[in-house]
Formats: C-alpha cells, sequence, structure tokens
C-alpha cells in the first residue's frame, strides 16, 4: 500500500542517530530514501555489540526501509554524484557541524543552487547560531548540558542518563515533522525552505516544565527517583517481591487508591485534601501508602489497583516487553524480511494511519547494497559506474 510521502524522494547524509530517524521515519511513510554513507560504511554499524548479523542494533534501529549509496565526498566525482542525486530528490537531509557542512558543500546554499525547491533540513548539535555553534554534540552530552541529567537519578545518588537516545529520537522526530510541514508549504506555494533543528533544542523540550517551574519560583529542581514533583502520590512502591509504579493523577483516583489500601483514614485527612496538599506532604504520604504496599505482592497489587480503577504498572525489563501480550497485539514488534538474519524484528513505527501501521518495505540496507541501482536512476552508464567503483569513488559490496 502506498505511503502518504509515495513520490518524494529523499538524501541522507546523515549518520550515528538523530539523522538518520529522521529519514526512518519518512521511508517508513512511503518516501524513496537514499542513505548516503562515506567509505566504510556510516559508524554506526560499529556501534556494538550487540549486533544483529552484520550492524549494530543501534544502526538497524535507525535505517530500516533505505537504499545505500556509498561514495567519496572528498573526491570531485563524488561530490558530482551527490551533485546530481540532490538534484533529483525533494528533501535533503544532513547532520554535519555547520563548518563541516560548508566544508562537504553540503549547506544550504549550496544545495538550494542544485535544486532551487529543494527542502534542506540540517541537524547540529547546538544550532546554527552561537559562540557553540560549531561544537560537536552526542545524545549524553545534551543530557547533561540541557539539564536532563540534573533531574533524573536519586537524590543524592550520582548524575544518571537516561536508559533510552531519547535527545537523539526525538530530535528525529522534530526533524521529520519540520521537513511534513515544509512539504506542505511547497504543495501550496511551490518554495522549498532552509530548516534546523538540533539536538540542545529537544534537551531543552524534555526538560520544558522544569525551566518554567524554576523561572517561575527561582527554585532549582533535583532528582527524584521515580517521583514527579508536581503530582503525588506519583511514584514507584515496594512491593514483597518487587516495586510498582502508582499514578494517583487526580483526586478521584487518589480516592480510590485509598480504599484499595484501605487507607480511608489517610483519604480523610486535610494535609492530603487536595493535590497541591499531597505534594507539600509526600514525605507524609508516601511512607503511609508503602506500608501498605508492602506487604502485598506485586500481582495482588495490580490486581487491586485494576479493581479500584487506579493506573499502576509493575517495574518491568526489556525482556519482559518482548514478550508481553499488548506489544504483540499492538503490532508494535512485527517480523521482517532481512536478508541475513532469520525471524528479525523491529520496532515499528509508533502510529496508525486507518488502521494500518505505516511501514518501510526492508529493513536496513547493507552498506552500498543500491550504490550501482541509484547511480544508474541517475543515468550513469555502467562504464562510468565502473570507473568510479575502481577508481574508489563509490563502494558496493
Amino acid at each position: 500500500m502506498a505511503g502518504p510521502l509515495d513520490g518524494i524522494r529523499v538524501c541522507d547524509v546523515t549518520q550515528n542517530l538523530a539523522g538518520p530517524f529522521c529519514a526512518q521515519i519518512l521511508a517508513d511513510l512511503g518516501a524513496t530514501v537514499i542513505k548516503v554513507e562515506p567509505p566504510g560504511g556510516d559508524l554506526g554499524r560499529a556501534w556494538g555489540p550487540p549486533f544483529w548479523g552484520e550492524d549494530s542494533t543501534l544502526f538497524l534501529s535507525a535505517n530500516r526501509g533505505k537504499r545505500s549509496l556509498i561514495v567519496d565526498l572528498k573526491a570531485d566525482d563524488g561530490v558530482a554524484v551527490l551533485r546530481r542525486l540532490a538534484a533529483s530528490c525533494d528533501v535533503f537531509v544532513q547532520a554535519s557541524r555547520p563548518v563541516a557542512a560548508r566544508r562537504l558543500g553540503i549547506d544550504y546554499d549550496t544545495v538550494r543552487a542544485w535544486r532551487d525547491d529543494v527542502i534542506h533540513l540540517s541537524v547540529s548539535a547546538y544550532g546554527p547560531d552561537g559562540p557553540m555553534a560549531d561544537q560537536p554534540g552526542y545524545d549524553p552530552l545534551m543530557q547533561a548540558y540541557a539539564g536532563i541529567m540534573s533531574v533524573t537519578g536519586q537524590p543524592d545518588g550520582p548524575p544518571t542518563r537516561v536508559g533510552g537516545s531519547v535527545v537523539d529520537f526525538g530530535t528525529g522526530m522534530w526533524a521529520a515533522i519540520a521537513i511534513l510541514a515544509a512539504l506542505r508549504t511547497r504543495d501550496a506555494t511551490g518554495e522549498g525552505a532552509a530548516l534546523d533543528t538540533s539536538l540542545m533544542d529537544t534537551a531543552l523540550g524534555w526538560v520544558s516544565y522544569h525551566l518554567m517551574g524554576y523561572m517561575a519560583t527561582g527554585i532549582e529542581p533535583g532528582p527524584m527517583g521515580s517521583s514527579l514533583g508536581s503530582i503525588a502520590p506519583y511514584r514507584a512502591f515496594r512491593t514483597s517481591d518487587g516495586h510498582v509504579m502508582i499514578a494517583a493523577g487526580n483526586d478521584g483516583i487518589f480516592g480510590r487508591l485509598c480504599d484499595a489500601l484501605g487507607l480511608a483514614e489517610v483519604a480523610d485527612d486535610p494535609r492530603f485534601a487536595t493535590n497541591a496538599d499531597r505534594v507539600r506532604h509526600r514525605d507524609v504520604l508516601d511512607p503511609l501508602v508503602e506500608a501498605r504496599t508492602e506487604v502485598m505482592s506485586t500481582a495482588t497489587l495490580l490486581d487491586v489497583a485494576t479493581t479500584h480503577r487506579v493506573p499502576a504498572s509493575a517495574i518491568r525489563g526489556i525482556a519482559d516487553v518482548a514478550a508481553d501480550e499488548q506489544v504483540a497485539a499492538a503490532g508494535m514488534l512485527p517480523e521482517a524480511p532481512h536478508p541475513a538474519v532469520a525471524e528479525y524484528r523491529d520496532v515499528a513505527l509508533p502510529l496508525r494511519i486507518d488502521g494500518v501501521r505505516p511501514r518501510a518495505a526492508g529493513a536496513a540496507p547493507g552498506p552500498g547494497a543500491h550504490t550501482r541501482s541509484v547511480l544508474a536512476e541517475l543515468d550513469y552508464s555502467e562504464e562510468e559506474i565502473d570507473d568510479l567503483l575502481m577508481r574508489g569513488v563509490v563502494e558496493t559490496p
């Protein structure tokens, strides 16, 4: 079934995670994405273990459904290949530092000279302006720089990184949204666009309410473990055999939680009458709740919570998630064809269109797997392709 971006061509000159994930979203939505890799392939292919087949699972998670072209952009003939490819593409995505993008000739002004209605997206660490514009950046650096690590982990514990690459993947999502908006505008006006997003911008977005709270009060937040500073009780509570996350997000749920745990006196206590009261007195409230939960098994507490319509979840590991019935029913871990891996699965796009999850046709490509076919589409003759291969300007498997 054709996706909503069927007919759109994307030139993906990115590595690592943020840019590739953006381009994978576009591929899942039906775009033809040509991944331009340097000689030897995307460095992310080697970011492991774990590996699945020849590539790291990190690389596989962000490059589904693309075609791979290996070309040396430091060679004049390599730049000529990129120029011809870019002229055939609606969207050009690059993720080099601004100074490096200009040096490589993949900045907006250069690419626009090749196609004047191009939608050009730049992903960088700190954005195009300011004293750090040309500094490199990675997900954990941005978690540190933007304050994410300062509000993650246990009080008085060491700085803690969020376990997923939330800055990289979040930046890829914002980049894809920007491209979709620009395609919509181009349909109406015929004009392309110069777009940019950065890891820093995304990281700041993840701590937006923390920043606003500080600007409003002057009080700097810190790590609270599994708690949320503005709601209580809203954290992981001990059970006799583990932990359960309980989210009593309003007065009604709090009342039902008290009923479930036999805490009628707590429900009637004026110190806990409203959420603001409960937040102010969380140091008193949370131990009262945990005194009841810690003598119950996880299974019993979850049953009681479900019966009383209290949102709750066990703290689960990745192995539990991979085997979960609800995850399977949602179709989030589908099997996919892979030329070298039997029973290959990956993580689907987290949305549906008319009940169907948009999905690119194949797994991540091998390095240079489509070099010949892409060059042929760009009207290179067999003799010219052989010459480029012989001189190392392009590569095939």
